[in-house]
C-alpha cells in the first residue's frame, strides 16, 4: 500500500505547500499552514483515482431557448426575502456569515419556522448545539409548535443519508460549515480541505435534488467568512449578517446573488423575542438625532433599490499632538483623507492642527461615494461650531478638483427625505430635474466652495458685526 504523502495547506487562501513554513508565499499570512494528508479527497495523488469511473457524454444545447424565472420559496419574512431577491431559490446554495452571537441562528430558526408553517419540509442540522439547545431557542422565539426537523450531526455522509430518506426537504440549514467533516478527507474539521469537500458534497446534493441549502459560516477578525474564499465562489449567494454589540438592530447584507441584486439589505431589530423586521430603517437611524448639535448632517443614501437616510457625525477639535488623529467609524478612512485634502486645497479650510473624528450613527456602514457632500458639510459644521439645518439632507460625490458630481437615484433619495419630513436638500447641480416636492428648499452648489460659504456665512456675518 502506498504511503500517504504529507502536505501543508494555508488556512487563509488554500495554497498547498510541500513543506511547512512560517509564512504563506501566496497570501503573506503568518502561521496559517496546517499539515494535511493526501490519501484521499482534494489533493490526493493519482493512486486514489484509479477506480474512477469513465465519463459520460453530456448533452449540449445553445443560448436560444425558453427562459423561466428561478422557482423560489418565499419565507414570509419581508426583509429576508428582500435580501435574497424574493426568497430561497430551489436547488441553490446560500452562505450566511456573521460575527459570533450576532443572531445568525436566530434568523434561520425564525425563517425555518415561517416556512414550516406554510407546509414546507425544513431540516435544521446543527454541528455546534445539541437538539435541546435548539428547542430552547425555538421556545423563546415562539417557533416550538412548528414541524421543523432537527438533528445534531457533523458527518456529511450521515447528513446526506438522513435528508435523502423520505420526502425531499425544501430547505436544509447547516449550522455551521466549519464543524462538518467528510470521510473523503483525513484532515481535521474546519481545515481548508474539510470545508471545501463538505461544501462540495452539500452543493452537489442541492443541484441534483432541487432542495435549497443554507450554510452558516464563521467570520474572522477581519470580517471575512473563515476558510478558503473558494467556498464563496461555489455557492449561489453570500449574505453577511452585520451589527454592533451596543446597538439593537441588525443588517442582512447581500454581497453575492446569482438570482437577484447584490446590493440589497434587510434590516432587523433584536429583542428578547427574536428578530423583528424594520420596514422603515430611516426612522431607526434618525430616531435619536439632535437637531441643534453642530457637526451632524443627514445623508440620503441608497442600498440596492431602497433609499436610507442616516446621520453622519463629525467632531473637529484642536489637537495636542504633533500629528493630528483621524478616526473613522462606518466609512472609508482613505476617502475621509481625500475630503480633508480637497477642503484645504480648494476651500481654504484648515484641519492640519485639528483632530478629526467621523462616525456614521447607529453603527451603519456607508460604501457609496455619494456621502462625500454630507461628510464635507458635517466637517465644516463642526469646525465652525454652526449647526446645519435640521430639515436638510445632503448627497453628492466630490471630485479632487472640488467639483460636485451627480449621483444616481436622486429622485428616490428625495422622495424618502420628503416622506420623513425634510423640506430642503443640498445636491449636485445635475440633479435639478429630480428635485420633486422639495424644489423650493433645494440648494445646488456649483462647487464645494459654495457649500462652505453657505455653511460658514452666519459665522462670518457675526465676526464682521
Amino acid at each position: 500500500m502506498a504511503k500517504s504523502r504529507i502536505q501543508f495547506v494555508c488556512q487563509n487562501c488554500g495554497t498547498v505547500h510541500t513543506r511547512w513554513a512560517g509564512k504563506c508565499d501566496a497570501c503573506g499570512e503568518w502561521n496559517t499552514l496546517v499539515e494535511e494528508g493526501t490519501s484521499g479527497g482534494i489533493g490526493a495523488g493519482p493512486a486514489s483515482m484509479r477506480s474512477a469511473r469513465k465519463g459520460r457524454v453530456v448533452a449540449l444545447t445553445n443560448l436560444s431557448g425558453d427562459i423561466e424565472d428561478a422557482p423560489r420559496i418565499a419565507s414570509g419574512i419581508a426583509e429576508l426575502d428582500r435580501a435574497t431577491g424574493g426568497g430561497f431559490v430551489r436547488g441553490s446554495a446560500l452562505l450566511v456569515g456573521g460575527d459570533p452571537g450576532i443572531g445568525k441562528s436566530t434568523l434561520l430558526t425564525q425563517a425555518a419556522a415561517a416556512l414550516a408553517r406554510h407546509g414546507h419540509r425544513i431540516v435544521y442540522v446543527s454541528g455546534e448545539e445539541a437538539v435541546a439547545q435548539i428547542r430552547l431557542r425555538a421556545q423563546r422565539l415562539g417557533a416550538a409548535d412548528t414541524s421543523v426537523e432537527l438533528a445534531a450531526e457533523t458527518n456529511v455522509e450521515d447528513i446526506l443519508a438522513t435528508i435523502s430518506d423520505g420526502r425531499r426537504p425544501d430547505l436544509v440549514i447547516i449550522d455551521s460549515i466549519q464543524t462538518l467533516w467528510t470521510d473523503l478527507a483525513d484532515s481535521a474539521p474546519g481545515t481548508v480541505t474539510q470545508v471545501r469537500s463538505s461544501a462540495q458534497a452539500l452543493i452537489r446534493y442541492a443541484k441534483s435534488t432541487g432542495a435549497a441549502i443554507v450554510l452558516v459560516g464563521h467570520v474572522t477578525k477581519e470580517g471575512q467568512i473563515a476558510g478558503p474564499r473558494v467556498v464563496e465562489h461555489m455557492v449561489d449567494g453570500v449574505l453577511y449578517f452585520e451589527g454592533e454589540g451596543g446597538h439593537h438592530y441588525r443588517i442582512l447584507r447581500t454581497v453575492k446573488n446569482r438570482f437577484g441584486p447584490t446590493d440589497e439589505i434587510g434590516v432587523f431589530e433584536m429583542s428578547d423575542k427574536g428578530l423583528r423586521e424594520v420596514a422603515n430603517p430611516s426612522e431607526l437611524f434618525l430616531g435619536e438625532r439632535s437637531a441643534k448639535a453642530p457637526g451632524a448632517a443627514v445623508f440620503a443614501g441608497m442600498e440596492g433599490t431602497r433609499p436610507v437616510l442616516v446621520e453622519i457625525q463629525a467632531l473637529v477639535a484642536p489637537s495636542p499632538l504633533g500629528t493630528p488623529r483621524r478616526a473613522v467609524v462606518g466609512w472609508d478612512s482613505a476617502r475621509l483623507s481625500m475630503i480633508l485634502a480637497v477642503l484645504e486645497a480648494h476651500c481654504g479650510v484648515r484641519f492640519a492642527t485639528h483632530d478629526v473624528y467621523l462616525n456614521v450613527a447607529g453603527g451603519y456602514r456607508i460604501t457609496e461615494p455619494a456621502a462625500d457632500l454630507a461628510v464635507a458639510a458635517a466637517l465644516v459644521s463642526s469646525l465652525t461650531g454652526l449647526a446645519l439645518p435640521a430639515d436638510c439632507v445632503y448627497f453628492g460625490e466630490i471630485s479632487l478638483s472640488g467639483a460636485i458630481r451627480p449621483v444616481a437615484h436622486a429622485q428616490q433619495r428625495l422622495k424618502e427625505a420628503e416622506k420623513l419630513g425634510f423640506g430642503r436638500a443640498v445636491l449636485p447641480a445635475g440633479s435639478g430635474d429630480a428635485v420633486g416636492g422639495i424644489a423650493n428648499g433645494s440648494f445646488q452648489p456649483e462647487g464645494l466652495g459654495d457649500l462652505v460659504a453657505r455653511i460658514a456665512g452666519p459665522r462670518r456675518s457675526r465676526e464682521e458685526d
